[in-house]
C-alpha cells in the first residue's frame, strides 16, 4: 500500500509539473511576436488594458488631409480586424511547434474481481526538426496575415483620400454652379431688356435658352446638395466613425495637383512595395515552408509510456514504446510533390500579378497624362481665350459698338470651363490615389508600423 500511495503521489506531482511546462520559441516565432508588439503599441486596438490609450489626432477644419488619414487608420475597425487576424495567426505558431500533449492512460484486468489496475503516462514524441518546420510554416502564414494587415491599412488611407477628393470636388463645383447661375441671371436680365425695347434680334430664342441654362444650373446645385450629404456619410465612414456618432469637423478640403515621380520610379516602388504583391510573396514563403514540412514526413514519430500495476506485489512496471514507420514511399513522394507544385503555383501567381500591375500602372498613368493635358489646355488656352472675349465685350460696351450681353456670357463660359477643370482634376487625383496605393505610398509617413511594408520577401 505504501508503494501504491507513493506511485499515486508521483503521478499527481508529474501531472502538475507537466501542466506548467513552457516550450522553447523558435526564431521565427520570436520575430513575429516582436513585430506584433511593435504594431500593437501604435494601434489603439492593440493596446493592453494596463497601458495608456493612444490619443487619436485632434481634427479641425484646417487640419491637413494627412491628419484625417492618420485618424482613419488608427480608428477604423477594419484595420483592427486585420490586426487581430494577424495576432491570431502569430499565436498559432506556438501549438504548431510544440510537442503533443502527454496522455494519462489506464488499463485493468477484471474477472470476478479486479485482477490488475494499471494507470500510466504516455508521451508522443515528435522530432525537433519536424516541429520547427511546422512552426516555420505557421510563421510564414502569419507573415501573409501581416501583409494583409498592411494592405488594409493602405486601403483605409486610400479610401480616406478618395473621400477627401469627393468632398473637395463637390464644394468647388457647388460654388461654381451658384456663380454660373448668377451669370446666367445677369445675361437673362440684359436679354429681357433688349426684348422689351425691341432692340434684340431673336431675343425670345435667347430667353428660352438662358432660362433652360439657369434651370439646369439650379438643378445641378440642388443635386450637389444631395451628393454632399452622401459625401459626408462616406467621409464619416472612411474615418471609422459609427453612423450614430456625432459628425466630425468637416475639413476645408481643397483639390490640388499631386506631383508624381517618373514611370520608372513608380515601377521600381511598385515591385518593392505593392501590398498585394507583398502578400503573394509571403504566400510563396509559406508554400516553401510547406515543402519542408512535407519532407519531414519521412521522419518517424515516437511514443513512450510507463504503466504500473498497483495491484501487484511487488509493484510491477510496464514500459511501452511505439514508432511510426513511414514505409509508403509513393505516399511520401506525392506529399512532397504536392507541396512543391503549390510552391510553383505561388511563384507563378507572383509573376502573373506583376503582369497585371504593369498593365494597371500603364492605364493609371494614361489617365493622369490625359487629365494633365486637359488641365493644361483649360489653363493655357481655353480660359485665356474666354478672357480675351470678355475684354473685347467690355471694350465694345464702352465704345458703344456692342451690348453688355457678352460680358456675363463670357463669365458663364469661364465658369463652365472651370467646372470642367475641377471634374478633370477630380479624375486625375482619383487615378493618382490608385497609383499611390499600388506603390504603397498613400498612408502618412509617420505610421511607423508600415516600415516593413516596403521590404519584399526573399522570394522574388
Amino acid at each position: 500500500m505504501r508503494v501504491t500511495a507513493l506511485f499515486c503521489m508521483a503521478a499527481v506531482f508529474a501531472t502538475g509539473l507537466l501542466s506548467g511546462c513552457v516550450g522553447t520559441p523558435i526564431d521565427s516565432e520570436r520575430n513575429a511576436r516582436s513585430k506584433t508588439q511593435q504594431v500593437g503599441d501604435a494601434l489603439p486596438a492593440g493596446r493592453s488594458a494596463g497601458t495608456v490609450a493612444l490619443v487619436l489626432p485632434v481634427l479641425g477644419a484646417d487640419s491637413p488631409m494627412s491628419e484625417f488619414m492618420r485618424f482613419a487608420v488608427l480608428n477604423h475597425p477594419e484595420v483592427a480586424a486585420a490586426y487581430f487576424d494577424w495576432r491570431a495567426s502569430v499565436e498559432a505558431i506556438t501549438p504548431a511547434r510544440s510537442l503533443p500533449d502527454p496522455q494519462l492512460t489506464f488499463q485493468a484486468d477484471i474477472t470476478d474481481t479486479l485482477m490488475s489496475f494499471m494507470p500510466g503516462l504516455m508521451f508522443d514524441i515528435m522530432t525537433r526538426g519536424k516541429r520547427t518546420a511546422m512552426g516555420n510554416e505557421m510563421a510564414a502564414g502569419s507573415d501573409v496575415a501581416y501583409r494583409t494587415f498592411v494592405a488594409t491599412v493602405l486601403r483605409t488611407a486610400a479610401n480616406m483620400r478618395l473621400a477627401w477628393i469627393e468632398l473637395a470636388y463637390i464644394e468647388d463645383v457647388r460654388h461654381l454652379h451658384a456663380a454660373a447661375a448668377n451669370a446666367v441671371d445677369e445675361q437673362l436680365a440684359l436679354v429681357n431688356a433688349d426684348y422689351a425695347t425691341g432692340r434684340g434680334m431673336g431675343s425670345l430664342e435667347k430667353q428660352m435658352k438662358l432660362l433652360n441654362d439657369a434651370a439646369a444650373h439650379h438643378t445641378h446645385h440642388a443635386s450637389l446638395g444631395d451628393r454632399l450629404a452622401a459625401a459626408h456619410t462616406r467621409f464619416k465612414s472612411a474615418l471609422g466613425l459609427d453612423p450614430a456618432a456625432p459628425d466630425p469637423v468637416w475639413p476645408h478640403a481643397t483639390l490640388v495637383t499631386t506631383p508624381l515621380p517618373s514611370e520608372a520610379e513608380l515601377w521600381s516602388r511598385l515591385v518593392v512595395g505593392n501590398p498585394e504583391l507583398g502578400r503573394m510573396r509571403a504566400m510563396v514563403e509559406m508554400s516553401l515552408a510547406s515543402v519542408e514540412v512535407a519532407r519531414q514526413t519521412r521522419t518517424p514519430n515516437f511514443a513512450l509510456g510507463l504503466m504500473a500495476d498497483l495491484k501487484a506485489s511487488p509493484l510491477m512496471l510496464r514500459p511501452t514504446a511505439s514508432v511510426s514507420l513511414p514505409l509508403w514511399r509513393d505516399k511520401i513522394a506525392a506529399t512532397v510533390a504536392s507541396a512543391e507544385f503549390r510552391h510553383d503555383a505561388a511563384l507563378a501567381r507572383v509573376n502573373a500579378e506583376q503582369l497585371n500591375l504593369a498593365a494597371e500602372l500603364a492605364q493609371m498613368l494614361y489617365m493622369v497624362r490625359e487629365t494633365d493635358r486637359m488641365i493644361a489646355y483649360i489653363d493655357d488656352t481655353a480660359l485665356p481665350n474666354i478672357g480675351r472675349v470678355s475684354a473685347a465685350a467690355e471694350v465694345g460696351l464702352q465704345s458703344g459698338m456692342g451690348g453688355g450681353e457678352m460680358i456675363p456670357a463670357a463669365r458663364g463660359m469661364a465658369l463652365t470651363m472651370q467646372m470642367e477643370r475641377v471634374e478633370t482634376l477630380r479624375q486625375r487625383e482619383s487615378a493618382v490615389t490608385n497609383l499611390l496605393l499600388m506603390v504603397a505610398d498613400v498612408a502618412p509617413a509617420d505610421l511607423s508600423f508600415l516600415a516593413d511594408a516596403a521590404q519584399p520577401s526573399s522570394a522574388n
